[in-house]
């Protein structure tokens, strides 16, 4: 189980840095803000993993400085499809630690996964990216 929400930790610390970036090439308003709140989310969830894995005793990884990109962001279309891969990243991470746990920790896994989901599902409809849902979100493509 460490193993998993470790992975669950660095796709949340690799979300954080990546809406700094996203944010700053979004339109003002109402995308702006649903940045900060996906930021804030994940930010939420970060924190929260690394007092689990403490209570483990299992230690973390430190935060890289920055994360290589996976390509350039430099206007609003490269910028949400930035937050579409972020988004669909964390939610594969978390669909590995639902087998893993039980109960209330299982519960927390599947909302991260499915708000995860959700976010990118927004991102794709703010991008005109069809189709705008995965059959199984989490799951990595073939």
């Amino acid at each position: 189980m460490k193993e998993e929400l470790s992975s669950a930790l660095a796709a949340e610390d690799a979300a954080i840095w990546a809406y700094g970036l996203i944010g700053v090439h979004l339109t003002e308003g109402s995308e702006q803000d649903q940045a900060r709140a996906a930021e804030d989310t994940h930010r939420a969830r970060r924190d929260d993993l690394v007092e689990q894995l403490a209570a483990l005793q299992a230690s973390t990884a430190p935060t890289p400085p920055g994360y290589e990109l996976p390509f350039p962001v430099q206007d609003r279309a490269t910028a949400l499809k930035l937050a579409i891969q972020i988004e669909d990243g964390v939610a594969q991470a978390w669909r590995v630690v639902l087998p893993v746990t039980e109960s209330a920790q299982r519960a927390d896994a599947l909302s991260a996964l499915t708000d995860s989901a959700v976010r990118a599902t927004k991102w794709r409809k703010l991008a005109q990216v069809t189709p705008l849902t995965l059959i199984f979100p989490g799951r990595p493509a073939a």
